[in-house]
């Protein structure tokens, strides 16, 4: 009797043990496939896209938002001969093309911005950047014929939305968009999407240079967004901006350029001159809820020039900046001063104009 019971207080110790080291096991596993952290990287419109997912689903949810970035390039891009920019430009002067709804609400969106920023910001001035090339192989200095012939062709109050069709054109021949500058935006809030959809907690979107950092870090830190120093090589920053669910997006004149006689020619264009833009802003950054606002609002607060900049953003809710001068002095929005940090000694932080 007595050995009975011993061999059953031995059996439910070994029962026990073996439950505890289960559940361990278990608590363990759940724990690595909660943190785990995905990296990764391929090329997509048209640039270098990084995605970095912390938490389960994560391979899923990478591969899902890969998909959709695909759909989105081959409905955007104007290096595939018959997206549906592509066929809208093919059309130009002749007939409005129809579009899905992805398109239809970023070239509207293009429109608005072309407003806002008082056409500092133009999707119709790609027959301008196509004579300059700066990127290719073979960049160029236009002709002044060329360039005041190709102006006409750019304003953005030709594009022709229809809603009711869902359809768009160009009024005049020869006219072409390109929405290049402002897709890249829509498409990071679109991976953003996908990742919320798997209940992704924590991420970073990198569509070459576009950021959307999703949540917090795995620890629950904010994410740190280095600002390019525009006056060196990449990775080199003058500051770092710390962020949750906020898109960072950054137009700066050291992106693309090419050196002609002892001047920089940059791939910024003015759409009123035909020229790079000569604005004392040299480097812009947008902080938004939307990366397709930042996208939007960048480049056309570049060449709008300091005074009008600052007050454009001042009045949009939920949108800050940080604006790098030639003279290496930052200037940043009331609404992120407690968020950014200037790192390089060698720039000013000056509060106001």
């Amino acid at each position: 009797m007595i050995r009975l019971i011993q061999q059953n207080l031995f059996l439910g110790i070994v029962i026990g043990v073996l439950i505890i080291v289960i559940a361990t096991y278990v608590v363990n596993k759940n724990k690595k496939e909660s943190e785990e952290t995905i990296v990764r990287e391929f090329y997509g419109l048209g640039t270098i896209i990084r995605l970095r997912v912390d938490g389960k689903n994560g391979e899923k949810a990478i591969q899902e938002a890969m998909d959709r970035l695909n759909i989105i390039e081959n409905k955007m891009s104007v290096f595939k001969e018959f997206s549906e920019v592509s066929m809208i430009n093919k059309n130009a002067g002749a007939s409005n093309q129809a579009v899905s709804t992805d398109t239809y609400f970023v070239i509207n969106k293009a429109v608005e911005y072309s407003r806002l920023s008082e056409g500092t910001f133009d999707p119709t001035i790609k027959p301008i950047v196509s004579l300059w090339r700066i990127g290719s192989d073979n960049p160029r200095i236009p002709s002044k014929s060329e360039i005041t012939n190709n102006l006409k062709l750019v304003n953005y109050e030709d594009i022709i939305l229809d809603e009711k069709s869902h359809s768009i054109g160009l009024k005049h021949t020869n006219q072409s968009i390109d929405i290049g500058g402002i897709a890249k935006g829509y498409a990071a809030d679109e991976v953003k999407k996908v990742f919320e959809n798997y209940r992704i907690k924590s991420a970073l979107i990198d569509l070459g240079g576009n950021i959307y950092a999703l949540g917090t870090k795995s620890d629950k830190t904010l994410w740190n967004v280095g600002i390019q120093n525009p006056f060196d090589t990449r990775g080199e920053h003058i500051g770092v901006i710390s962020v949750e669910n906020k898109s960072v997006v950054t137009s700066g004149n050291y992106e693309r350029f090419f050196t002609k006689e002892g001047k920089i020619y940059h791939h910024i264009i003015d759409p009123k001159t035909g020229y790079p833009s000569e604005s004392e802003i040299i480097s812009s950054t947008i902080i938004s809820d939307h990366s397709i606002d930042g996208d939007g609002l960048s480049t056309g607060v570049y060449i709008m020039g300091l005074e009008k900049s600052i007050k454009l953003i001042e009045s949009l809710k939920g949108i800050d900046a940080i604006f790098i001068t030639k003279s290496k002095e930052v200037y940043v929005t009331s609404g992120i001063k407690n968020n950014f940090k200037i790192t390089n000694t060698q720039f000013t932080y000056k509060d106001s104009l």
